[in-house]
């Protein structure tokens, strides 16, 4: 039991220390490889006709965006 808390506050402080590094840097989190943005894709759906679906979907968030729902309790 005694090496599993020595391994697991090793861990802890490993980690604690790249936050700390990461947080001092103010960097933006990046893929390894760049993501879709280095193949020059926008969004995960680069469609010119998006399917039916995809459509109502957009149209009923749009909607949502524009407009305020109160709800009496």
């Amino acid at each position: 039991m005694t090496l599993f808390l020595i391994t697991l506050g090793f861990f802890l402080l490993v980690v604690a220390g790249m936050a700390v590094g990461y947080i001092f840097q103010q960097k933006s989190l990046a893929g390894s490889c760049g993501g879709l943005g280095s193949l020059g894709i926008d969004k995960a759906c680069n469609c010119d006709n998006p399917c039916e679906k995809r459509q109502e979907r957009e149209r009923k968030a749009a909607l949502a965006k524009d407009s305020i729902d109160i709800k009496i309790i």
